[in-house]
């Protein structure tokens, strides 16, 4: 046939890639755009050849998870569910007070929640490392720091 050419797609090879670690102030940012972006890096959609099905995240660290912020009055009004599997075993707590207690998790569930239910996710989910503080013991990764308001605009 005249005129056809055969196209060939580029599949990534494990090999190939070699994971980034980024470094994630979360200080006065807001916890949905930053949750999102966090879990596109995760997912590795800032790469050039992405594939859903395929592993090519990097790794994320996030410090300063205590000083996120929210919006509107979700303060006071957000709550976290869950359930021990016994009777009568369904606990509610408050975004305030998860942030006094363990502010680690309120980004960890941000970004849960915006990976894919399947298999991948919880694969990708382990290279999210979240600390409250400003100290992280990733230092020997040497994490690139990275400003993800100015990626994202």
């Amino acid at each position: 046939m005249q005129g056809t050419e055969v196209v060939k797609t580029l599949i990534a090879k494990k090999q190939d890639l070699a994971p980034q670690w980024y470094l994630v102030d979360a200080s006065d940012q807001v916890l949905g755009r930053l949750s999102s972006r966090i879990a596109s890096i995760l997912r590795g959609k800032h790469r050039p050849l992405y594939s859903p099905h395929q592993d090519l995240g990097d790794h994320v660290v996030v410090i300063n998870a205590e000083k996120v912020q929210v919006t509107g009055r979700k303060e006071s009004q957000k709550t976290y569910f869950h359930h021990t599997l016994h009777p009568g075993g369904a606990k509610q707590i408050g975004l305030s007070r998860m942030r006094a207690t363990t502010p680690e998790r309120i980004i960890e569930h941000a970004v849960k929640g915006m990976l894919p239910r399947n298999k991948l996710s919880r694969k990708l989910f382990r290279k999210l490392h979240v600390y409250a503080g400003a100290e992280h013991p990733h230092q020997a990764q040497q994490p690139e720091s990275v400003d993800l308001k100015a990626i994202w605009k």
